[in-house]
């Protein structure tokens, strides 16, 4: 049934939970898993608190793209064991929902397969769902894992 499962982490141990859910998935399907994971734009986000420092910025992109490494080199090693074949893209937005669904439509694929915080109230409305977000305008299916 699933081809291509798209698999977004934010190296939380839900999100840790939802790889694996994915990877056994896609297992069962005989399919393949892509995992991503989006970093913010630091260079816009420093640029507009007023203080443009680029050995600080520097050392932020840096630090933030090694976790990157670390959350994606956690959805490669549980795909290996699996057997499963995987991919992985680190993309930068300050919007991960939109990376999601531009990597999604990109890449072919026909599953959306993440978590969810479960924030409510006022947390849920100041930081927004990014699952929300994706639910809404995905042109797949998305399945959350709690």
């Amino acid at each position: 049934m699933f081809k291509c499962i798209l698999i977004p982490t934010d190296g939380s141990e839900l999100s840790r939970k939802a790889v694996q859910y994915g990877v056994d998935l896609a297992k069962l399907h005989g399919a393949r898993v892509i995992g991503i994971h989006a970093v913010p734009d630091y260079h816009l986000m420093i640029a507009y608190e007023g203080s443009f420092d680029p050995v600080t910025e520097e050392r932020i992109e840096q630090e933030a793209r090694a976790r990157a490494e670390d959350y994606l080199g956690f959805v490669k090693e549980t795909a290996a064991r699996a057997g499963v074949p995987c991919e992985t893209i680190c993309d930068t937005s300050d919007h991960p929902h939109d990376a999601i669904l531009k990597a999604a439509d990109a890449k072919g694929c026909d599953l959306i397969l993440m978590t969810s915080h479960g924030r409510r109230g006022i947390a849920a409305v100041l930081l927004g769902s990014e699952t929300r977000k994706v639910l809404t305008y995905a042109k797949v299916p998305v399945l959350i894992v709690r």
